[in-house]
């Protein structure tokens, strides 16, 4: 393993995207529809979550995926550079990830789920 771990993550992410690009279709639909309803900027963390709570349902044909946090910013960046001109729109930070050395980290998979709602359901839960 060499590099660095944003190296690593930007691997896992074109892994990722090429395999589902439905996502980046939903990233790009939600972002259009919070730019007609006028806002200029917006957090691709709602755009995530968004996609989520639609993905739940039917409607858009998806399977099965799961969206890892660690793709957010991948996708914000692929967005904007898409799409320049709206090159501001999600405001974003240094990945802080260019500091540290790769991890060895697998990407996470359904399976590393407990249950088939994503969720990690423990017997003794508090939630019993």
């Amino acid at each position: 393993m060499t590099g660095t771990r944003r190296d690593e993550l930007a691997r896992q992410f074109r892994r990722y995207h090429r395999d589902h690009p439905e996502v980046y279709d939903l990233v790009k639909r939600f972002t259009f529809d919070r730019i007609h309803k006028g806002f200029k900027n917006y957090s691709i963390n709602s755009i995530f979550e968004r996609i989520r709570w639609e993905t739940a349902t039917p409607k858009y044909g998806v399977r099965e995926f799961k969206l890892s946090n660690n793709h957010r910013a991948f996708y914000a960046r692929l967005f904007m550079k898409d799409f320049p001109q709206y090159g501001e729109f999600f405001r974003l930070r240094r990945q802080t990830s260019r500091d540290q050395p790769a991890g060895g980290f697998p990407p996470l998979t359904p399976q590393d789920f407990g249950d088939s709602r994503g969720g990690m359901m423990e017997q003794g839960s508090l939630f019993e």
